[in-house]
């Protein structure tokens, strides 16, 4: 959700800018930024979001017990202090938080949050993320007939909120601050026809952060306000986030840039090449999102055989794809799951647990292919379909792959071109052989990587599953202790690798430009972004 939703599920791509005080979008506020999202939020309820939209307002009109500061680093949130070990975790919540409709924001509303994320009715995709809470796992997966009731969580008092874990979790305040574990008040849920309509529109939601979500109107705009009710309003300038564009291509975001109604803008290579010409100055940023090609493992799908896979990999360059495809400053080549930005033990993930990139070999590739035909019992492979996202780039970027099957294997591929929110509903239903997906972190830990390809992960698409691999993620999971815990998550990079379960393109680096006027917006890696709740215009 990075970060999240912060960076949940990375497709698409948050562009921003900043209105002028004179603007009609800005009415009387000096301080407002104009918005522009490639997308609709899909799913603003959350306890179910996945996604980067979703997650970037979420992150704005909500907070959980910890949040993060402009830096980045751990802040109290709606807990104003705790004490954790690795058996249990106490939160203090602070009095003066409060729901935008002026009622307090209580332990209660946490526990019922989460126990409704953990049951099996709500069909969470993000459950697995309260996994390290007591009997999580068991709830969601309707083992030993425990219940949502059953869940490690339980509020001592109104502003006392204790949690138990199944196992040591030395990442759980990062995880507090994640959009899975924001508050949800049962009464106001409960009204909106029995949790329903809970999110449906502005007026099914309700909020307890910086901001509040005034205006909804599906396929055209969004608005957001600060909320008068946010304990911490006093810090907040920005009065009003404005959401009037929903504009996927690149080029009609531009010239808004360019014709001064929007003051910052993300661009993509043809963009940046007039951004150029304009005598634009680019700003770039390392969001520390991977971006991969997903296998399909199930079984009715040819891209189950490994040699096939490994047929595909043999052909594949990352670095082409960088360089000639994507054509963008600040990408560079993926050769694993793990970006660079990941600390290990003492170093980076990447520095101790380092990877080679694999070699492009044509000769092997079709000796791989022939392996592959025999192992299915088939004399030619039916075409291999290749879902994506509509747009100028995710289309450049199937073309290539089609392209290269073509010429080095002879293989046909049929692109599938779907909206943001349809390609996710066909990767969830396993409608493809391989699907251009990718992910941002939720949390600064190398696990919000690592437990995407667990049997038990619902982001896991493509449905690799590998009782070898669980049981790596799980020692990470249940030890405190860093070297093991990293040493289990260079076990997990091999083991990705060895199975071909993805096949990296690219870290993702964002160009974009922004009008001078717009200061203090954060660029996060984890978390909303962009971040405004630090922002205002001069």
């Amino acid at each position: 959700m990075n970060g999240f939703l912060s960076k949940l599920t990375i497709l698409l791509f948050v562009v921003a800018a900043v209105v002028p005080a004179q603007s009609a979008t800005a009415g009387n506020s000096k301080n407002t930024v104009t918005m522009s999202l490639t997308g609709e939020p899909p799913d603003l309820n959350s306890m179910r979001a996945t996604d980067t939209q979703s997650g970037f307002v979420l992150g704005h009109i909500m907070q959980g017990l910890t949040s993060r500061d402009k830096t980045g680093k751990i802040v109290p949130g709606v807990a104003e202090s705790w004490k954790l070990d690795a058996t249990t975790a106490t939160f203090k919540l602070r009095k003066n938080a409060k729901w935008s409709d002026g009622k307090p924001v209580t332990a209660h509303d946490f526990v019922f949050a989460w126990q409704t994320v953990v049951d099996p009715a709500t069909a969470s995709q993000y459950a697995f993320i309260l996994y390290p809470i007591k009997n999580a796992e068991a709830i969601n997966t309707n083992k030993d007939g425990k219940k949502a009731s059953d869940l490690g969580v339980k509020a001592v008092d109104d502003y006392t909120l204790e949690v138990a874990f199944d196992k040591p979790c030395a990442y759980f305040l990062s995880l507090a601050a994640f959009s899975t574990y924001y508050p949800v008040r049962k009464d106001f849920y409960l009204a909106q026809d029995g949790g329903k309509k809970f999110a449906a529109d502005a007026k099914n939601l309700i909020f307890n952060g910086p901001f509040k979500l005034d205006v909804w109107e599906h396929g055209s705009k969004m608005k957001m306000t600060k909320n008068e009710f946010y304990w911490n309003k006093e810090t907040i300038k920005m009065d009003v986030i404005d959401i009037p564009y929903f504009i996927i291509d690149a080029k009609a975001r531009y010239n808004l840039y360019k014709d001064k109604k929007i003051d910052m803008v993300g661009l993509d290579s043809e963009t940046f090449k007039e951004s150029i010409k304009d005598s634009f100055k680019a700003n770039r940023f390392a969001d520390g999102s991977v971006f991969y090609l997903e296998f399909n493992h199930r079984p009715e799908r040819v891209t189950r055989n490994i040699k096939l896979r490994e047929a595909i990999r043999s052909i594949y360059n990352a670095k082409e794809v960088v360089d000639k495809v994507i054509a963008l400053p600040g990408n560079e080549p993926a050769y694993t799951l793990f970006p660079k930005w990941l600390r290990g033990v003492g170093r980076s993930f990447r520095q101790e647990y380092p990877v080679k990139s694999h070699k492009v070999d044509f000769t092997q590739a079709k000796k791989l292919l022939e392996e592959a035909k025999k192992e299915l019992g088939l004399t030619q492979l039916p075409p291999i379909w290749f879902l994506v996202d509509d747009g100028a780039a995710p289309k450049r970027q199937a073309e290539y792959v089609q392209g290269q099957l073509k010429k080095h294997l002879g293989l046909d591929m049929n692109i599938d071109i779907q909206t943001f929110k349809q390609r996710l509903s066909k990767m969830s239903s396993g409608d493809f052989d391989i699907v251009a997906a990718g992910w941002g972190p939720d949390y600064d830990d190398p696990m919000t990587f690592a437990d995407l390809f667990t049997s038990w992960n619902e982001n896991n698409r493509g449905k690799y599953a590998n009782p070898e691999y669980d049981k790596v993620i799980n020692e990470a999971m249940t030890t405190i202790d860093a070297k093991k815990r990293m040493d289990a998550m260079g076990k997990a990079q091999d083991i990705l690798i060895r199975d071909v379960v993805i096949l990296p393109q690219y870290e993702r680096g964002i160009v974009y430009l922004q009008n001078q006027k717009l200061k203090g917006v954060v660029r996060s890696v984890v978390g909303a972004d962009p971040n405004f709740i630090f922002a205002s215009v001069e």
